[in-house]
């Protein structure tokens, strides 16, 4: 399916905001909209393995919302093309990009990105993240139960700490069907890290956690250098098979 992109700017609490907006070109079935996906990215930010993505799924029939998290340090940036300041790497300065943001700062932007987008308050939305996004997707299912009509998270981060409001401490609350994609050989966020939220979900037959052999953290993205094929191409089918699902 032919898709279009466009960047919407919006305003939220902390300034102005770009939104990446994908969709088919062809209108949606009979008088209805096609369904809206809420995509959370990860800690490099909006960049062409971003784009290349959201027009695949948008390519499945689905409107594609991405809110730019990283607008309270700019506009657009991602880890590929901006130079870390004096002194720091450029993972430090990713590292302080997700430092800047909350969980409250992250749903606001959903929230502004989705109206921009023209989804109304009240219409059913999916929703996907990867690596910080995994925790947003969390947060957005928790709080939005019942529009939220399923999440997926890959290669997730910072699903269970030791704050009184992780994560895993309610996991077992989720209503809604998730999807996980672990990588077992993830360096950045192992499974051990999460295991108080797997543990959390366990008993959960509609949250379904697929660990991919030999895949390590980022293994999303055609030629990154994590890219796994196994797993990008696994945890695409199990998720689109979820959202169709979810959707008819």
């Amino acid at each position: 399916m032919e898709t279009r992109e466009e960047i919407i700017d919006t305003s939220t609490d902390d300034g102005d905001m770009a939104v990446l907006v994908t969709r088919p070109t062809d209108d949606a079935p009979g008088d209805g909209d096609w369904p809206a996906v809420l995509l959370f990215i990860d800690a490099p930010g909006i960049r062409s393995a971003t784009h290349e993505f959201a027009a695949k799924l948008a390519g499945e029939g689905y409107l594609v919302v991405v809110p730019d998290l990283h607008h309270r340090q700019g506009r657009l940036l991602n880890a590929m093309e901006t130079a870390p300041p004096d002194g720091t790497t450029t993972q430090e300065m990713v590292w302080g990009w997700i430092a800047a943001m909350t969980d409250d700062q992250i749903q606001h932007d959903g929230d502004r990105a989705l109206a921009a987008a023209g989804v109304s308050e009240d219409t059913p939305i999916l929703t996907i993240g990867f690596c910080l996004g995994a925790r947003a997707v969390f947060r957005r299912m928790m709080r939005d139960g019942d529009r939220v009509l399923a999440g997926a998270a890959w290669h997730p981060s910072f699903l269970a700490d030791d704050e009184p409001d992780s994560p895993h401490q309610t996991a077992d609350q989720l209503a809604r069907p998730l999807y996980l994609a672990i990588g077992d050989a993830d360096q950045v966020q192992s499974i051990e890290m999460h295991q108080r939220f797997l543990d959390a979900v366990a008993p959960l037959d509609h949250v379904v956690v697929e660990i991919f052999e030999g895949a390590d953290h980022g293994f999303t993205w055609p030629g990154a250098p994590n890219y796994h094929e196994a797993a990008s191409n696994g945890a695409w089918d199990a998720t689109t098979a979820l959202f169709a699902r979810a959707t008819n």
